[in-house]
Parts: structure tokens; C-alpha cells; sequence
């Protein structure tokens, strides 16, 4: 074997096997291509090779021990941060392979759309906001481009990932188009400075819609979260079956699993719901997006983008009783004391760990202050900001641990 068996490589004659799509989908022969052109890969399409470069990526590990409600040492069996994302990619392959979409795309999107979530979930989030807030501001979307753009390191002529432009689009507009009457304001702020500072601005065009493979990891990323979390809510008894009997969407499937003889252990009911529940909620968004499709005219991928609202979606009421449902979920889950109380000691716990990473960056682990000296102060934050969201929650415990005296008990 000659160089590493590149001789071998070169004379691979193999075509990547390209599943049938619709003219309004993204075509994975028509790639725009990579900020640091690269040859062809004989065995993949462009987007599998996202997707393979995602899964390998030390980012994408450490999400196995990122919160998503539930912090890991709570129990075995809550969903951590990587296991959402997989629930994620699971649905935005059926909604794809529905609307005859590039599957692989919207995979390579539903596994990235979280790398760049800080540990213990949205109150992670929190905690960087404060502590960045003066100095730009901290949005785990932007970090998550941040993290395939630039802060993984491990090919010979690039920094990050290098996806191809039609990854990085379907990333920045997770949320739809960051500028315009649909920006999240100071989230999107945050966004649009991360894609400034990373020269993106020229390659993605900021005031349309991502492509319909980027809409459906979106949406996907919603029907995983409102039916896992249910799921999980009841695992930590701060729900029961009886009040999801009464909850919005979720109702009538409950009373009528329960109606059912068989149905006496209570963890198949709930399994039976949610496998219901996802099902309908892809069925509704196929028909409605079908509808939409047929409105526009769609024609081609660009038609999806110059639309003027989202194409993949539920139909307006079935979207307001999943609004309703997310209520449900925001009071009687999110909100909990017990769940309030650990997430705002997790929170404290990051800002100090902030707090001493910034007094005295000699406190970083692996000597990594050393990488800071002579930095300007407010690069030299942003990058301690850096390192603590790419953390997980167990090793920002330790950190913590290690630098206090005393450490929040987050039991």
C-alpha cells in the first residue's frame, strides 16, 4: 500500500447512489461546493460526507453528556443532548423521504443543529448571555456554526468541518431568515455577527428561507422535543397520565390508549402515544406542506427560499394546539420547582466558572491560558466562552469542583 493507501483511493470508480428527488429539492450534484475546495469523494455525495464529518466530530460526542431537561446523573434513561439529536434526524429522514427531499441533507442538519448547546440546556445558555452580553452575546445557534466553521480541529488545511454551503445555509437559518420582519432580535444579532466574523456573509443569502431539507430539521427538531420531553416529564412524576389525558393534541390519544384492556402497564400507554403522536404530527406536516408546495409552484430548491414564509409546516390549527401543548409543557415541566431550582444553581455555577476562567485564565485546564496571553479582553472572553459551552455538564461540575470550595448540589 503506497501513501497511506491514497494509490488505492484514487482508483475508486465508484457513483455515490442518488435516491430519486423532486425538482424542488436540494440536488446533491449541484452543490455550491466548500469554503476550502476539496475533490470529490468517489463514494459519497457531498451531503453524506456532512453528515459522516457531523457524527465524527468531537463536538457531536460530548452532546452524550449535555442536559437536555434532565441532567445525566438523574437517571439512565432521560434524554441527554446527543440522544435528542438522533430523535431529531430519525424524524427529518421521514418528513424527507415524504416530500421526496434529500434525505441526507436534512440528517446532516438535524445531527448538527445542537453542537454548539452549552451543558445543562437552555439555563447553560443563560449563563453565557449574562456573562458575554457586553461583549456580543452568546446564541447556541451561531455557536453551533462556530463549532463546524472554525473550533473543530482535526483535517490538515482547515479549521472546523468545512460542510458545504448548502449545510452551513440550512445551520444559519435554523429559525428561518435572520434579518427581516422574521429576525429573533438579539438572538439573530448574535447569528449575523458570528456569520460576518466567519466571512459567510458573501456565500449565504441572509434574507430568504433556508432550503426545504433545512425547514424539516427545524420542524423535526420540534416534534422530537415536544414528545420526548413528555416522555421524560412522566419518567420524573412531574406529569402523570391523568393530566396528559387533559392535555392539548396529546388528549385523545392518552384516553383512547387507556380505554384499550391490554393497557395496564402505563410506560406502553405512553409509548403508544408518542408513537402515535409523531406520526400524526409528520402526517400533518406532509399534507400541509404539500398544500404550500402546489401554492408556489415550487419548481425548484430557490422556490422554497424566495417564499414568503415557511413551506414545510403544520396547518394553522394543528399548529395552535401545539402551541398549546408546548404551554402545557412550559408549566407543568420546564417551570417546575424542582426542575427552576437545579437549572438556576447550574446557572450560577457556569457564571462562576466564568467569573474565574476571566479574573485568572492561568485556571484553564491543559494550560490552554497560555493560548489566551496578549489576547484583547474581550476576544480573550469570547473565547473563555468558547470553552465553556463546548463543556459537558459533568465536566463542568468538576471544573467547578476544583477552582470552589463549595459546588451547587445539583441532585
Amino acid at each position: 500500500m503506497q501513501d497511506g493507501g491514497s494509490a488505492q483511493l484514487d482508483e475508486l470508480t465508484w457513483t455515490p447512489a442518488l435516491r430519486s428527488v423532486a425538482p424542488y429539492a436540494v440536488d446533491a450534484r449541484a452543490s455550491r461546493g466548500r469554503v476550502h475546495p476539496e475533490p470529490a469523494c468517489p463514494m459519497r455525495t457531498p451531503f453524506q460526507r456532512d453528515r459522516d464529518r457531523i457524527v465524527h466530530a468531537t463536538a457531536f460526542r460530548r452532546l452524550n453528556y449535555k442536559t437536555q431537561v434532565f441532567l445525566f446523573h438523574e437517571g439512565d434513561h432521560y434524554r441527554s443532548r446527543l440522544t435528542h439529536s438522533l430523535e431529531v434526524a430519525q424524524i427529518a429522514r421521514a418528513i424527507a423521504r415524504l416530500l421526496l427531499l434529500d434525505e441526507d441533507l436534512a440528517e446532516a442538519l438535524a445531527l448538527a443543529h445542537d453542537l454548539g448547546h452549552p451543558p445543562f440546556g437552555h439555563a447553560g445558555e443563560r449563563a453565557l448571555w449574562r456573562a458575554l452580553e457586553d461583549v456580543g452575546g452568546f446564541d447556541h445557534n451561531a455557536q453551533s456554526l462556530k463549532v463546524v466553521a472554525r473550533l473543530e480541529r482535526k483535517y490538515e488545511h482547515f479549521d472546523g468541518l468545512n460542510l458545504t454551503f448548502e449545510a452551513l445555509e440550512g445551520l444559519i437559518k435554523h429559525n428561518g431568515p435572520p434579518t427581516g420582519r422574521h429576525s429573533r432580535g438579539e438572538a439573530d444579532r448574535v447569528l449575523l455577527a458570528t456569520v460576518m466574523e466567519l466571512g459567510l456573509q458573501s456565500h449565504i443569502d441572509l434574507t430568504s428561507y433556508g432550503s426545504a431539507e433545512a425547514q424539516v430539521a427545524a420542524i423535526a427538531d420540534d416534534v422530537a422535543w415536544l414528545n420526548h420531553d413528555i416522555d421524560d416529564g412522566l419518567r420524573a412524576g412531574l406529569i402523570s397520565i391523568d393530566d396528559l389525558a387533559n392535555a392539548p393534541v396529546a388528549g385523545p390519544f392518552v384516553r383512547h390508549a387507556l380505554s384499550r384492556p391490554m393497557n395496564r402497564d402505563r410506560r406502553r400507554v405512553i409509548y403508544e402515544v408518542n408513537r402515535r403522536m409523531i406520526t400524526v404530527m409528520i402526517s400533518e406536516c406532509g399534507g400541509e406542506t404539500r398544500r404550500r408546495l402546489a401554492e408556489i409552484g415550487a419548481a425548484s430548491a430557490d422556490d422554497i427560499r424566495s417564499s414568503d414564509r415557511p413551506v414545510v409546516a403544520f396547518p394553522a390549527g394543528f399548529a395552535d394546539e401545539l402551541a398549546r401543548l408546548k404551554g402545557f409543557l412550559f408549566e407543568r415541566v420546564y417551570r417546575h420547582p424542582r426542575v427552576m431550582r437545579v437549572m438556576s444553581a447550574a446557572e450560577q455555577l457556569l457564571i462562576e466558572l466564568f467569573q474565574a476562567y476571566s479574573s485568572d485564565p492561568s485556571t484553564l485546564p491543559d494550560g490552554r491560558g497560555a493560548d489566551l496571553a496578549g489576547l484583547e479582553s474581550s476576544l480573550r472572553r469570547a473565547r473563555i466562552g468558547d470553552f465553556i459551552a463546548g463543556m459537558t455538564d459533568r465536566f463542568a461540575i468538576a471544573e467547578h469542583r476544583r477552582l470552589f470550595d463549595a459546588t451547587p448540589d445539583l441532585g
